[in-house]
């Protein structure tokens, strides 16, 4: 299943517009807890290893675990690519209202250094530390077991 990939400001609209929906952050555990958009919760699409990073296997599990199909999710990560990858695994597992944020939490720039993206911190929305029980990938997760 396609999804549709959204700014930044799109991203924060809908999340003002409808307060069903909801962002996950698929950026690192660590990434997360040193800021995210106010309300986010995490929920990695991979963990960092030596060699880069490797796909975190309950990732479509966790989703389910908490999140019916029909719910709207926003997916971001740093930049953009991690939550394309999050956004197409959620399609291929039946959610049907996925979006992709294109510039993520920090913003999306060429290799000449010019912002091809604004980021969530860039444009001064509200941001948070929280990571606590229903937010925390460690609370979300552990509700598999």
């Amino acid at each position: 299943m396609a999804f549709k990939q959204i700014s930044v400001k799109e991203a924060h609209d809908i999340l003002e517009e409808d307060p069903n929906a909801i962002y996950i952050d698929v950026r690192t555990v660590r990434e997360f807890t040193a800021g995210h958009p106010e309300g986010a919760v995490n929920i990695p699409v991979a963990f960092p290893n030596p060699g880069g990073m490797t796909l975190n296997e309950d990732f479509v599990r966790v989703v389910e675990r908490h999140f019916p199909k029909e719910k709207k999710l926003v997916v971001g990560c740093q930049v953009g690519p991690r939550a394309d990858a999050a956004a197409r695994l959620l399609g291929d597992a039946g959610y049907k209202d996925v979006s992709s944020v294109q510039g993520g939490f920090g913003g999306m720039r060429a290799p000449s250094g010019e912002v091809i993206a604004e980021g969530w911190l860039g444009l001064g929305y509200p941001v948070s530390k929280e990571n606590g029980e229903g937010i925390s990938y460690d609370s979300l997760a552990a509700k598999l077991k």
